[in-house]
């Protein structure tokens, strides 16, 4: 099919804060939605206009609410930057960071190992990271990740989920800067049986922070982790930008 996404059409499929940014652009910043997420920004966001100031690109993509980072969902992603990368005559190694929240942190992490121009940092706040046991962990689940992966041309539903979790991607994850967050009276995302396990799992292979949030609920940082948080973000772009 022919592309249907252009500049001219980006705000129909993701935030952008393109046109709030001053030049020279230091970076990209992809912010994925969490399960359900479908909002549509008719006005600049608290975060757009924070990486503004410092000529950082926020792009927030209008992926399927329900999408899991599937393979549609990477390759809209990929269109997605591409289009600002062209518009921008940005050098394909300008540094991307990329960052969600529980199923947008899967997103985010799931996103790095597949995406087309290789981020160079993965923040994620209590990310999905054993899909397989996600499908298991609450009733409201089996729906969004049949919908996500039934066109899969995977054997079973058990290996197209693992095609999308990062526990069982470990290996192939690229060596990048990773970053997690996750709050520990989560009852939504079990931390033991995700974030824990996964940053097991990564640190025999990767480098990779770790930050646990004591009597926070699912995504419910602190402020101090909510600045640390964005401080990762901001970080790990304006550290490579000035080299």
């Amino acid at each position: 099919m022919k592309k249907v996404i252009s500049y001219d059409t980006l705000r129909l499929f993701a935030y952008s804060n393109d046109k709030l940014c001053n030049h020279p652009i230091k970076g990209i910043v992809l912010d994925f939605f969490g399960l359900g997420g479908q909002h549509m920004f008719d006005e600049d966001t608290p975060l757009g206009t924070e990486l503004a100031k410092e000529n950082i690109i926020l792009l927030i993509p209008y992926n399927n609410p329900w999408a899991w980072m599937n393979t549609q969902a990477v390759q809209y992603t990929d269109e997605i930057v591409t289009i600002i990368l062209e518009q921008y005559c940005l050098d394909e190694h300008i540094p991307i960071v990329s960052t969600g929240g529980s199923m947008g942190g899967l997103s985010a992490l799931v996103y790095t190992r597949y995406a087309v121009h290789t981020p160079v940092a993965c923040v994620a706040v209590c990310p999905v990271c054993d899909l397989p046991y996600h499908y298991t962990e609450r009733p409201d689940l089996p729906r969004t990740l049949y919908s996500a992966f039934c066109n899969s041309t995977a054997d079973s539903i058990e290996e197209a989920l693992k095609s999308a979790s990062p526990l069982h991607l470990v290996n192939e994850m690229p060596d990048v800067e990773y970053v997690i967050f996750h709050c520990e009276s989560d009852l939504a995302v079990n931390i033991k049986r995700h974030s824990e396990r996964f940053v097991t799992e990564m640190q025999k292979e990767h480098k990779i922070k770790y930050y646990t949030i004591p009597g926070r609920g699912h995504c419910d940082l602190d402020e101090e982790h909510k600045q640390l948080n964005r401080g990762c973000i901001v970080n790990a772009i304006l550290t490579r930008s000035d080299k």
